[in-house]
């Protein structure tokens, strides 16, 4: 007869240790607003470091953090991402990018690997020429791992293939990385390497406390944080 029960439902049930629940409550803290809680400032610091990137801010939700993301990229109405039709973003995150920025998200199919097809990005690229009629194309946004296609990894060869499109078009890159770290261990390939190509990511560790689901996540913006 089984003793545990391992919960795949999600990775939003994630139970805290006792060790960790300790942390927590032992934590230095102060106003996080005026730059002065020490506690967030170093985890911040740490995540910045191990991702590779200037700076990491600290954010309540995965979806607070892919709208910061997208937004500081699409710093203009009427500017276009491009995205999978199966992505987190399009999909589940109530239309933010669209509701509170004045986003349009142009959609490429999924493939079953949770990759985009590389031409079809390359032709959903609005052409200048209908700058009158169309929105700008500003951004494009992969998922890793991808979870609608049942949590399959980005290689960094496919994302650095994507990153040299978007450089190429000058558009930037940023990836919904909720799972990155298991995409990291899966592929045996260390996280900021997979996120190299990026200009900015999200990333997710989901905790439970108190009965209430806490999402611990980041938002790296390279170079963006200076922007006033």
């Amino acid at each position: 007869m089984a003793t545990k029960v391992v919960d795949l439902r999600s990775d939003t049930v994630t139970k805290p240790s006792e060790a960790m629940r300790a942390a927590m409550a032992a934590a230095d803290v102060d106003d996080d607003v005026l730059g002065a809680d020490p506690t967030a400032c170093r985890f911040e610091a740490e995540m910045a470091r191990i991702m590779g990137k200037e700076a990491a801010l600290f954010v309540p939700s995965g979806t607070m953090a892919n709208l910061i993301s997208v937004l500081a990229h699409c710093d203009a109405r009427g500017s276009e991402v491009i995205l999978g039709d199966d992505s987190h973003v399009h999909v589940y995150e109530h239309g933010g990018i669209s509701t509170l920025g004045g986003v349009h998200p142009r959609t490429v199919p999924n493939n079953p690997d949770g990759t985009m097809d590389v031409d079809r990005i390359v032709a959903a690229i609005r052409s200048t020429d209908g700058a009158l009629y169309y929105p700008t194309t500003r951004l494009i946004c992969l998922e890793n791992t991808h979870g609608n296609s049942g949590g399959k990894c980005l290689t960094v060869e496919y994302t650095d293939k994507v990153g040299e499109v978007a450089k190429a078009h000058g558009l930037k890159l940023h990836i919904d990385g909720a799972r990155i770290f298991n995409a990291s261990v899966a592929l045996g390939v260390p996280v900021d390497r997979l996120v190299r190509a990026a200009d900015s990511v999200s990333v997710c560790m989901p905790v439970e406390r108190d009965r209430c689901s806490c999402w611990i996540s980041y938002c790296w913006l390279q170079g963006l944080h200076t922007k006033g």
